[in-house]
């Protein structure tokens, strides 16, 4: 009888430790927008970098019951791009994107790129590097790189909403 007893105490506590650990993931959301300028040349690279994006990562994690010391991991897990303007506009123009982050005191890492951007869309979804980016969501803010190469010229300016959204894993309870 007490070896029942201690498997199903045992059971009851590994599920209700899978279920605490539940309450401490959460995803966070970012949005930031960048301007491609008009360009005379195509196959050429060149960067655009993002404003400084503050990441309010402390009340962030406050209000998701965590403390930036119990984050575990930080992955980013969707970077889509949407054209906001000129209105009507495609990423027909787009050859290749990549996109580093970097923030102070850190190395610039790439986290997202792009080869084969469909041509008819508004809204195109990265493929996301697998890292670990939880210092640099840490930090006070964190700027974005985006290299970019077009394969048409472009007569206007393109802006483009860059949106992310990170994926936190943090430790419940401190263990």
């Amino acid at each position: 009888m007490r070896k029942y007893i201690s498997i199903l105490c045992f059971f009851l506590l590994i599920t209700s430790c899978d279920k605490l650990d539940e309450l401490t993931k959460f995803n966070l959301e970012y949005a930031t927008q960048v301007t491609i300028p008009s360009t005379t040349g195509v196959n050429l690279p060149f960067d655009v970098l993002t404003p400084d994006t503050e990441t309010d990562s402390e009340s962030r994690f406050e209000s998701n019951d965590t403390r930036k010391e119990l984050v575990e991991e930080i992955k980013l897990i969707e970077l889509e791009l949407d054209i906001k303007s000129p209105s009507g506009a495609d990423f027909s123009f787009l050859e290749s994107i990549e996109v580093y982050i970097s923030a102070d005191g850190l190395d610039e890492i790439k986290i997202a790129s792009k080869t084969d951007v469909p041509e008819t869309v508004s809204v195109l979804s990265l493929d996301i590097e697998d890292v670990d980016l939880q210092e640099y969501i840490k930090k006070d803010s964190y700027n974005l790189r985006l290299n970019t190469v077009t394969d048409e010229a472009m007569s206007t300016d393109h802006t483009i909403g860059v949106n992310s959204t990170f994926f936190v894993d943090a430790k419940i309870l401190g263990l």
